[in-house]
């Protein structure tokens, strides 16, 4: 009689901890996908409607609010359907596109906030610099290059989608197998398992060095700059241009610390993932939510510290505020 007592106390334990599991998991994903949606559409709208010609940074900053709406899509919100038990419908060449569009997305995000720190670092380099050729070569190479990143992405991330399935015969998933819930991703041996994980992060890996080497150089700069005017109250004042080039410089280590980590965060999870024949849901999920978490804290950055950003949503309030005093005086 204890032992069947014990029994159902460890089944009615285990299953209240699943579905704390569950809610945690929906929330998590809930949450991303509110905030990263949104977000990344203001951003596009601020640049798109408030300049006639868009600048290198303002570009730049575009394609990065695109590419990080497209992981929201194709990651946030079918994560989310499927923590809420909605499990998307999809068929494999469904679950080709959403990871192939998926993939490419977070390698584009890495390698235009590679970009947006470069550009910074260059345009807080001293005319003496070495970077200095590159104030002009870059605004005029830069839908090539652009176009060139993805291009590269695009078509190095083929490869890892071809054998993406929507499910198993018998439901009977093999080893090596990267589950998402309603996608799999199995891979036909441990070491293409390995080879093409470590692949990917060693591509990736490039452009994070390149980034954090960037943000150094601004981080010193902007050292040298505090040294020079500090005790000069008003310094700052009278040079407005070159504090603003601080709050960008600032802003764009920030968002390279924030890739820094997730990248960091994932790639552990991953190696010890090695250690499994098969993965864990959970441990797929924490994963993946540490993938995508900086589509949804990136925007924010943004907007929290970009003046052109900021203007567009004052006027939209103002416009907001105005239209309800109209409609308040019209009805009295």
């Amino acid at each position: 009689m204890g032992v069947c007592q014990n029994a159902m106390f460890l089944r009615e334990y285990s299953g209240s901890c699943m579905d704390t599991r569950t809610a945690v998991e929906a929330a998590g994903f809930l949450l991303m996908s509110i905030v990263s949606i949104p977000a990344n559409l203001i951003i596009i709208c601020s640049f798109l409607l408030t300049a006639d010609k868009l600048l290198t940074a303002d570009t730049i900053h575009c394609h990065l609010a695109l590419v990080n709406l497209m992981m929201a899509f194709t990651r946030s919100v079918p994560q989310t359907l499927n923590a809420f038990g909605l499990r998307p419908q999809l068929s494999d060449v469904g679950c080709k596109l959403i990871f192939l569009t998926f993939r490419s997305s977070r390698g584009l995000s890495i390698s235009f906030t590679c970009l947006l720190s470069t550009y910074q670092a260059v345009l807080v380099s001293p005319a003496t610099s070495w970077l200095a050729p590159l104030k002009t070569k870059i605004p005029q190479y830069l839908l090539y290059i652009i176009g060139f990143l993805y291009v590269l992405y695009c078509t190095t991330d083929i490869s890892t989608c071809i054998h993406i399935v929507s499910s198993f015969v018998n439901n009977t998933i093999p080893p090596y197998t990267f589950n998402l819930g309603y996608c799999f991703a199995p891979y036909p041996s441990f070491t293409a398992y390995v080879g093409i994980g470590l692949g990917v992060m060693l591509r990736d890996l490039a452009f994070i060095i390149l980034m954090a080497v960037m943000s150094g150089y601004i981080l010193c700069l902007l050292y040298q700059h505090h040294k020079k005017v500090k005790g000069l109250r008003s310094s700052e004042r009278s040079q407005p241009r070159g504090r603003a080039e601080t709050r960008a410089s600032r802003a764009v280590v920030t968002l390279v610390v924030l890739y820094v980590i997730f990248f960091g965060v994932d790639n552990v999870i991953w190696i010890y993932s090695l250690t499994f024949l098969r993965v864990s849901p959970i441990i797929s999920n924490i994963r993946v939510f540490f993938s995508i978490l900086y589509s949804s804290l990136c925007p924010a950055v943004v907007i929290s510290t970009n003046p052109k950003v900021k203007a567009r949503l004052m006027r939209v309030q103002v416009k907001r505020t105005n239209s309800s005093i109209e409609t308040v005086t019209s009805q009295i």
